[in-house]
Formats: C-alpha cells, sequence, structure tokens
C-alpha cells in the first residue's frame, strides 16, 4: 500500500499536448470576440488612437494596410513555414514581435499573440507603433508596399467622420 501512495502519478497527457490544447482553446476564445470592422469604423478608432500622421503616415495608410493584412477581421491569424503566425488585423508577426507558440520569439511589443486578436485594438496600437518606429517604417509590411506605398489612398477614408 506504502509504494502505491509514493509512485510518480502518470500525467493524463504530456506538457506539450497540454500547451498546445491551451493555445488552441485561447485562440478559439479570441476569435469568438472577433470583430470585422467598417472601413469607416476602423479609421475612426485609428484616429482616437492617434495614428493620423504617426511617423508620417495618415489614416489611409493604416486603413489600406489592415485592408490587404486581415481584410479588417481582427481575428486574423495566418500561420508561415517558419512556424511563426501572423495576428490580427495588422498580421503582426510571432518572430518578432509577440511571444506564441514558438518559445525563442523576440517579442519585442511585450504582448501575447493572442492579445493581438482582440477588437480592442489597444495592445494592437501599441504594437504597429513600434514596428513603424523601425527604419523600414510601414515597408515592414509586404502588403503596404505592393498594395498601398505611392498610391492615391484618399479612397480608404474618404466620407468618414472623425
Amino acid at each position: 500500500v506504502e509504494a502505491r501512495i509514493m509512485a510518480p502519478r502518470r500525467q493524463l497527457f504530456p506538457p506539450g499536448i497540454m500547451w498546445l490544447a491551451i493555445s488552441l482553446l485561447s485562440c478559439l476564445l479570441a476569435s469568438s470576440k472577433a470583430k470585422v470592422f467598417s472601413r469607416c469604423e476602423l479609421a475612426k478608432v485609428l484616429h482616437d488612437f492617434g495614428l493620423d500622421g504617426y511617423r508620417g503616415y495618415g489614416l489611409a495608410d493604416w486603413v489600406c494596410l489592415a485592408y490587404f493584412t486581415s481584410g479588417f477581421n481582427t481575428a486574423a491569424v495566418d500561420h508561415e513555414a517558419d512556424g511563426s503566425t501572423n495576428n490580427g488585423i495588422f498580421q503582426i508577426n510571432s518572430r518578432r514581435w509577440c511571444k506564441g507558440l514558438n518559445l525563442n520569439s523576440d517579442n519585442l511589443c511585450h504582448v501575447y499573440c493572442t492579445d493581438l486578436l482582440n477588437p480592442n485594438l489597444k495592445d494592437t496600437i501599441i504594437c504597429v507603433m513600434k514596428i513603424v518606429q523601425e527604419t523600414q517604417g510601414m515597408g515592414n509590411w509586404e502588403a503596404w508596399r505592393h498594395h498601398c506605398q505611392g498610391k492615391d489612398l484618399n479612397d480608404w477614408v474618404d466620407g468618414c467622420e472623425f
């Protein structure tokens, strides 16, 4: 009897499986609160957070970027071949900017990647402000370089009220 009491208990799930299950559950919970913004609704939120003119980029740049990265969807997650993920409305990558399943992330924004899926864009906007401070600015996003840079973007905010 005493030997049975002292014997180590077997784990129900290996630690890696448990971590994966918790991560998937948090993604499901975050996506249940997903929001797909309208063009003007997003422009107003970004304006209210002070992104208009930040580092020389107008609201139209940010709205254009959000459209071509996520379709204005806060719960968008894209999985890369290297195991990293692009997260949220601006598709912020886990390799450098947030903490995801990849434990070796730089996490330069000091947030969990699931925080970037929140329809309250506070954490996301703080993070994009850090990203755009880098030398490439909005050029850090391939979608912005290909679809927004150097183009007339007035239509992205035309008719929106702030």
